[in-house]
């Protein structure tokens, strides 16, 4: 699969190590920035790799900013994207699994580059299951996200 991957520089000194853990999980990275160590506005690449996300360009995205936080906010603010900061691997193949999350968001200054391969390894192994026999209450929770997404009420 092709995995959109996009760093502010707080995220940059996990790039090298992110790119590799793609390829080593047998997947393409779509390289989106930054590629230096320079002040940059991490909305930016959360827009980068939320739009290759939402044009089907990729079909899941990787942003490491400084925390995991800014990067996942503005990522959430884009319709499809389903991202969430994940510094477990439980959490980084749960929300595949059960929420069909696209966008893994890690904080360069909170996970190190062993922690971040594992985590990027889960995160790309899982698949939604909501889909599946038996995944019927999966698939409801997520179509009332889609719902609320569309500023539809569920209640």
């Amino acid at each position: 699969m092709k995995v959109a991957i996009g760093f502010d520089h707080a995220g940059f000194p996990l790039k090298k190590v992110t790119l590799d853990a793609v390829r080593d999980a047998g997947h393409e990275p779509i390289d989106l920035g930054t590629n230096s160590a320079d002040p940059v506005d991490f909305p930016d690449y959360s827009e980068k790799v939320g739009r290759a996300v939402q044009s089907g360009e990729a079909e899941r995205g990787i942003l490491v900013c400084g925390s995991g936080v800014g990067a996942c906010i503005a990522a959430n603010k884009m319709k499809g994207v389903f991202a969430s900061i994940c510094h477990d691997t439980y959490s980084a193949a749960q929300g595949v699994r059960h929420d069909d999350m696209n966008v893994l968001c890690l904080g360069g200054r909170v996970v190190g580059p062993e922690l971040a391969s594992a985590l990027i390894k889960a995160f790309l192994e899982a698949r939604y299951i909501g889909n599946e026999p038996g995944g019927e209450r999966l698939a409801r929770r997520v179509e009332k996200i889609h719902k609320m997404e569309s500023g539809e009420s569920i209640s």
